[in-house]
């Protein structure tokens, strides 16, 4: 099973985003999403699992939860949208990967055994950090992370 996980779009669904996730089995959207056309748009692709970040205000985004629990074929995901608000132990709890955003910086690491997922920000560009979104490939060997740069500065 591949994912697209993306997060950050904070109103944008920039094309170049929209043609990497063309492939995928399932969009995992971790928060500041922006407008709810962004997810019309992400749903014309692949189901959509997503979450509301700090900048998701407004009737639309009420039914966006704060967190959400992703089975993926027996692999356990735990979303949220910013790491510091992170409310469990996902090893206690059982999760393989977390998956999350909010700082726009791409970051993948593993502890205790967890797979820490920030695809980065794939909406407009902010500071110097890239435009990004990452492919999760749950192998029998586990799972595997590709970066995705979609714009060059």
């Amino acid at each position: 099973m591949r994912l697209g996980i993306i997060s950050d779009t904070h109103g944008l669904l920039r094309p170049e985003a929209i043609n990497a996730l063309r492939d995928v089995d399932h969009i995992l959207h971790a928060g500041d999403v922006g407008k709810p056309e962004i997810l019309d748009q992400l749903r014309e692709i692949a189901p959509v699992t997503a979450i509301r970040g700090n900048v998701d205000k407004g009737e639309w985004a009420q039914v966006l939860p704060f967190t959400e629990v992703f089975d993926a074929e027996g692999t356990y995901l735990y979303m949220v949208h910013d790491r510091e608000d992170l409310d469990l132990d996902p090893v206690a709890a059982g999760f393989q990967v977390v998956v999350f955003g909010h700082s726009h910086k791409p970051l993948t690491e593993t502890r205790d055994g967890v797979l820490y997922l920030n695809p980065g920000s794939a909406g407009p560009f902010r500071f110097k950090l890239p435009v990004t979104l990452a492919y999760l490939d749950l192998t029998d060997e586990g799972p595997k992370v590709e970066m995705v740069e979609l714009v060059k500065r």
